[in-house]
């Protein structure tokens, strides 16, 4: 008889790994970091990290946006090319692209079999391994598919801090650094330069570095500290301060690309074949496919209404933005936008660990009216009451309303009242919540 293939159920696989601690929806004051773990699975399968060359992207914001690009345009120049990213917004399998595809339930779910099955073997073996997280693990199973796909190139965003975030088994031969503000400061330290000194910890020797931080910044004098020290040269972009966040983005891919270049490195297909790479990679169609969700994702949102006849469309952005620095930033571009006009209407879920009087600091400056939820996926949402409070002491017009979905109508009643737009922002978490239902019409 013939040899039936192993099935494996995505859903099933996917309940076995949620067994593991998964520091992403746990409140990270006790979080544990550490390579070791992740080493010790490398190992049992194989050390599928060293099977491609890599890309290493780490930051405050605008990781995922900058790793999208790079795939893209690597794509573009006929590579075969991955993509590592978190957090997700709707599924898992956003988490591992290869070739600009999500990786099929398949895949996936054979990669985190392998995975788990090394996890249980650490376990009974007593070893490092038997201590790995949820995130560990996903992150090996990208490894995995990345090497069973035979990719070239794999753009591998870090998780959380650097040094010893799991992604950093990886040799990337660029680090990018996009940018360097205060968050997570219970794990990374309270300083921008204590930050800088973690996430520029994905920085090896043989490597160059990559970043949008001037020498003259105070992180930015850390990162060329580190660099000096592993003898690594540092690119840097020299770009107005006052440019959109993907005018931005787009400079610091271009800079990464003209290096591998100038390194030697060529196109692989079409007629561009053997013409070195570079930032003419960056046209219209590789920067539309590099889009990402919940990044200045924009959408025309039909305002409920019992009268079909009267049902209205308004401008919605959704935009998982959780810092001072880059919600400033994205209110600072959504107010350039010749289509998006008239007062916001925001709905804002912040975590516990993020700056809230910040945050709410900035958005009072842009914000006609805010309705504070909750982002249960995160499980370690700002209780709305208190954002609510806070907002209030800065005289924002504001209410709470701790569901999601209610929160989306409360925001919708608003602006039909007094016209306007709305803007979802605050939490990947919460972009992930409603961008299903405003993707269905709000019925």
């Amino acid at each position: 008889m013939p040899l039936v293939p192993q099935q494996h159920l995505l859903p099933d696989v996917l309940s076995r790994l949620d067994r593991l601690t998964n520091w992403e929806r746990k409140p990270r004051g006790e979080m544990r970091v550490g390579l070791e773990p992740m080493l010790d699975l490398m190992q049992r399968l194989g050390n599928p990290h060293q099977s491609f060359r890599a890309i290493h992207v780490a930051g405050t914001k605008g990781k995922g946006s900058v790793c999208a690009l790079v795939a893209a345009a690597l794509l573009r120049a006929g590579w075969r090319v991955g993509r590592y990213a978190s957090p997700h917004v709707d599924h898992v399998n956003e988490r591992i692209s290869v070739l600009g595809e999500e990786v099929g339930d398949d895949r996936l779910a054979e990669a985190l079999e392998k995975v788990l099955d090394s996890y249980e073997a650490a376990k009974r073996e007593a070893t490092p391994g038997e201590d790995a997280t949820w995130f560990d693990v996903i992150t090996a199973a990208g490894f995995v598919v990345f090497r069973d796909a035979g990719l070239d190139w794999a753009v591998v965003e870090v998780g959380l801090g650097g040094r010893l975030d799991s992604s950093n088994v990886v040799f990337g031969e660029v680090a990018i650094l996009t940018n360097i503000e205060l968050e997570h400061t219970e794990i990374l330290g309270t300083t921008r330069e204590a930050i800088a000194s973690e996430k520029v910890g994905i920085l090896k020797p043989g490597a160059t570095l990559a970043t949008t931080l001037p020498a003259t910044d105070a992180a930015g004098r850390v990162l060329q500290q580190r660099a000096d020290e592993l003898g690594c040269r540092v690119l840097r972009t020299d770009v107005a301060e006052d440019v959109t966040i993907a005018d931005k983005n787009a400079a610091l891919v271009g800079l990464v690309l003209d290096h591998l270049g100038q390194q030697g490195e060529c196109a692989r297909g079409g007629a561009e074949t053997g013409a070195p790479i570079g930032a003419w990679l960056l046209d219209q169609t590789v920067r539309e496919s590099a889009r990402l969700p919940g990044r200045m994702e924009q959408f025309a949102f039909t305002l409920p209404s019992v009268s079909t006849t009267a049902r209205r469309v308004v401008p919605m952005v959704m935009d998982g933005a959780h810092v001072p620095f880059n919600i400033e930033a994205v209110l600072r571009d959504i107010r350039r936008s010749s289509d998006i006009s008239g007062q916001c209407v925001a709905i804002v879920a912040l975590a516990s660990d993020k700056d809230a009087e910040g945050f709410l600091t900035v958005l009072s400056r842009y914000v006609a009216y805010a309705v504070f939820t909750e982002a249960s996926g995160s499980g370690r949402s700002h209780p709305t009451d208190e954002l609510a409070t806070l907002a209030t002491s800065m005289g924002m017009a504001c209410e709470a309303e701790p569901d999601p979905r209610k929160a989306l109508d409360r925001a919708a009643v608003k602006v039909s009242e007094d016209g306007g737009w709305i803007l979802v922002t605050g939490s990947l978490y919460l972009v992930g919540a409603l961008r299903g239902v405003v993707l269905k019409g709000a019925d």
